[in-house]
C-alpha cells in the first residue's frame, strides 16, 4: 500500500470547492508518456494553476503502474525544481471500470478514482460506485462517478449513441453513493471524431462541420438540484482545426474531425462544472508536431530530435487552454 501523501499528490476536495466557488475548471488532461508529463507540467508550474494527471486503464497498462507511480512523484519533485512550491497535482483514474482496478490504482497511489458504472443499469451503477466509495474513502482519495453515457470512442470507453443525465436522478445518485464529484453528459463525446457529419451543419464559408451544442438546459437543471456539487464534463477537446489542418497535411488522414467550441467550454467552466477533461488535443497536437518534423527532416531518426517539438507543441496548448477556456492559472 502507497499513500499519494507519501508522493507528494494531493486529492480533488479542496481544488474542486475553490473552483465551483472561484467560477473556473481544473485541467483534467490524460498522459501516455514522459513528454506529454513534461509538458503538463511545465505549462502547470509556469502558470501556478492546479492540475489533474489522468491515466486511462490502457495507459496504466501501457505505462506500467510501479513506472507510473515514481512518474507522478517525479512530477511533483519536477515542478518544485521549476519554482512551484506547492503543487496541486492530482494522479486520477479515468473511466475505471470496476472495483477491483479503483482499488488497486488506490492501493498504488493514486489521489483520485473514477468508477465509471454508467453502462449499467442504475441501481447497479449506484451499488458499484458506493462499494468503490467506501474503499477510497478509507484512504481520502476521492471518486468520480459518471450519470449518463456518452457517445464516442476512446481509450476502452465506446458507445454509439449518448443518454443525458437526467437530473432528476443526481440528487438520489451523489446521495446514495457517497461520490466527490460527478460526471454528467449534456453533449460532449469522446474521441477526435465526436459528431457524425449528419449531426453537423457546414459553414458555408470554410465547408468545415459546425457541432451541436451542449445541452445547458440540463447543466443548468442538475446545478439546481445539486447545488455547489462539483460537476465533471468528459470528452471536451475542441480538435483545433490547425492540429487537424497539419496532420493531413503532413500524410495523416482525418477527414471530419470535430470538436466542441472552446466558447461553450468557457461557459461550462463558469458554472458549477469543476474539471473539464482534455485528451484527444493533446494527442492531436502530438501527433501533427511529429509529422510535420519528419516530413520537413526526413534524416531525423533520434526520437529526441521529433519529440522535442511535439512537447513544445502540446504544452503551448496546454497553456492556450488553462488560460483561454478554463482559467485556472494563478489558482495554486
Amino acid at each position: 500500500m502507497v499513500s499519494y501523501k507519501e508522493l507528494g499528490l494531493v486529492n480533488t476536495r479542496e481544488m474542486f470547492a475553490k473552483a465551483v466557488k472561484g467560477g473556473y475548471a481544473i485541467p483534467a488532461f490524460n498522459f501516455n508518456n514522459m513528454e506529454q508529463l513534461q509538458a503538463i507540467i511545465q505549462a502547470a508550474a509556469e502558470l501556478r494553476s492546479p492540475v489533474i494527471l489522468q491515466v486511462s486503464k490502457g495507459a496504466r497498462n501501457y505505462a506500467n503502474q510501479t513506472l507510473l507511480r515514481y512518474m507522478a512523484q517525479g512530477a511533483v519533485e519536477y515542478a518544485k525544481e521549476l519554482g512551484w512550491e506547492n503543487p496541486q497535482i492530482v494522479l486520477h483514474l479515468d473511466h475505471g471500470d470496476s472495483f477491483e482496478l479503483c482499488k488497486s490504482c488506490v492501493d498504488f497511489g493514486f489521489s483520485s478514482v473514477m468508477i465509471d458504472a454508467s453502462s449499467l443499469p442504475y441501481e447497479d451503477n449506484i451499488a458499484l460506485t458506493k462499494k468503490v466509495v467506501d474503499y477510497a474513502h478509507k484512504y481520502d482519495v476521492t471518486v468520480e462517478a459518471e450519470l449518463g453515457v456518452l457517445a464516442g470512442v476512446e481509450e476502452e470507453v465506446a458507445s454509439e449513441v449518448s443518454h443525458y443525465t437526467k437530473p432528476e436522478e443526481v440528487v438520489d445518485f451523489a446521495t446514495r453513493t457517497g461520490c466527490d464529484s460527478l460526471a454528467i453528459s449534456i453533449g460532449t463525446s469522446h474521441g477526435a471524431y465526436k459528431f457524425k457529419p449528419e449531426q453537423c451543419t457546414r459553414d458555408p464559408k470554410t465547408g468545415r462541420l459546425v457541432p451541436p451544442p451542449l445541452a445547458f438546459d440540463v447543466l443548468k437543471a442538475v446545478e439546481e438540484q445539486l447545488p455547489g456539487f462539483p460537476i465533471v464534463l468528459h470528452g471536451s477537446s475542441s480538435v483545433p482545426q490547425e492540429y487537424v489542418d497539419m496532420i493531413n497535411k503532413y500524410g495523416g488522414k482525418l477527414p471530419d474531425a470535430v470538436g466542441i467550441p472552446e466558447e461553450q467550454l468557457r461557459l461550462a467552466a463558469k458554472s458549477a462544472v469543476c474539471k473539464i477533461n482534455i485528451d484527444s488535443d493533446s494527442r492531436l497536437a502530438m501527433t501533427a508536431a511529429v509529422r510535420k518534423d519528419l516530413y520537413e527532416n526526413p534524416g531525423h531518426f533520434d526520437p529526441r530530435q521529433y519529440l522535442k517539438p511535439a512537447r513544445d507543441e502540446m504544452k503551448k496548448m496546454y497553456i492556450q487552454k488553462i488560460v483561454d477556456v478554463l482559467g485556472s492559472d494563478g489558482k495554486a
